[in-house]
């Protein structure tokens, strides 16, 4: 006996099934996208933050791998160290004379420059100035945003680690400078620079 022909299609049940499993396809697409993008965006974030901290780290290494001993001269004509760190409540953390200040438009100035590093607004500032002695213009960088402490101590030719850097020589120099940051997102990040020829 021959089973009657079924017609072509799909049952209501079948239907149903399919579109089930269109729909737990289709949610967890839409959530392995989600994952992805907020993933992403992590990423993003921690690779910014890092490439602030090698930035500021570039920078440091540059400006105290030539710093010179020059004692310069503030607004009022008062005598400053070549290197010194900042007091309690002061924002600026360390100033300094560098050398090798490029200049490739021949501008008429030296190739002396003196930098300043601030921590300020949860933020490390590096302001470099067109001019050694007094006030002068400024420019002024964000190295690293979102900082909750930044701290630097000082290695004598003794070996010592110093807070602060108040020579009684104008001219003297660390050996080597230890910069500290701390931030939510890494905890404390603690590197280490030579000062001139590290002697």
């Amino acid at each position: 006996m021959r089973m009657p022909a079924r017609s072509a299609g799909f049952t209501l049940v079948e239907m149903l099934i399919a579109l089930a499993i269109f729909g737990m396809l289709t949610a967890g697409g839409v959530a392995l996208l989600s994952f992805s993008v907020t993933s992403q965006d992590m990423t993003d974030r921690q690779l910014a933050t890092l490439s602030e901290i090698r930035r500021a780290s570039g920078l440091l290494t540059s400006d105290l791998a030539q710093a010179a001993p020059r004692p310069w001269r503030g607004g009022d004509g008062a005598q400053q160290s070549a290197l010194a760190s900042g007091g309690a409540g002061d924002p600026r953390i360390m100033t300094l004379v560098r050398g090798g200040w490029d200049n490739p438009d021949q501008a008429p100035r030296a190739s002396l420059q003196r930098v300043e590093y601030r921590f300020q607004d949860n933020r490390l500032i590096r302001v470099g100035f067109t001019h050694v002695d007094g006030g002068g213009a400024a420019s002024v960088t964000t190295l690293i945003d979102q900082v909750d402490q930044a701290a630097l101590r000082f290695r004598d030719r003794e070996g010592e680690w110093h807070a602060t850097w108040r020579p009684e020589d104008p001219a003297d120099l660390p050996v080597a400078v230890e910069l500290t940051v701390s931030s939510a997102r890494f905890g404390p990040v603690r590197q280490l620079f030579l000062v001139g020829s590290g002697r």
